[in-house]
């Protein structure tokens, strides 16, 4: 098997079956109670916000150097910079009606297309490495906030329990955790200088 040309689709399986796993109750709350060997002594020295602080800062750390270091950014810039280009002379002709324009670009659309497919999969080789470590930190997170109360003064919500739904289904800790790893992944990836995807 060419693991280089197959990679993609590899880390896709593995990341549906990471994210899949949520759903069974023994491997997520086993995760969970493994983590909390580690994490729990943290709950009684800091609020439980500031750990998700913590946790979601190494996580948007982590999944930054993961994502400099396997994909290649400058490519992925000419590929869509390219596409760009194509789409705008293709449209042209398609507007003119410029057969033969339009069929010299048609034997070049597969190509690009082939490109940016080949793009789009590369960006899935981080995802099951991100997600290795992103799930069981989520694992945990559910598994303590079953025996945690805490709460959290939310921008725009104001004063609301953790486990508050506070955006139609998503729970404060939640929304907390997005906010506070977004924040501070773009702070890294500028850092970095990693673009965006």
């Amino acid at each position: 098997m060419d693991m280089k040309k197959y990679g993609g689709y590899i880390a896709l399986v593995v990341a549906m079956l990471l994210i899949f796993s949520y759903s069974i109750p023994p491997i997520r709350d086993g995760v969970g109670e493994f983590l909390d060997m580690v994490f729990g002594p943290l709950v009684y020295e800091v609020p439980f916000y500031i750990l998700i602080v913590i946790l979601s800062t190494v996580t948007a750390l982590y999944s930054s150097i993961i994502q400099k270091y396997t994909i290649n950014y400058e490519r992925m810039q000419e590929v869509q910079a390219r596409m760009k280009v194509f789409q705008k002379e293709f449209r042209e002709a398609q507007l003119s009606n410029d057969e033969k324009r339009l069929k010299k670009l048609e034997s070049k659309k597969d190509k690009m297309m082939k490109e940016q497919m080949q793009m789009s999969q590369n960006q899935f080789k981080p995802m099951a490495y991100i997600l290795l470590i992103s799930v069981p930190i989520f694992f945990w997170l559910i598994f303590r906030l079953n025996n945690t109360t805490g709460e959290i003064i939310m921008p725009f919500f104001g004063m609301h329990s953790l486990v508050d739904m506070v955006l139609g289904p998503i729970p404060a800790w939640i929304l907390w955790y997005m906010i506070c790893s977004l924040t501070i992944s773009q702070v890294v990836r500028k850092s970095l200088n990693i673009g965006g995807i």
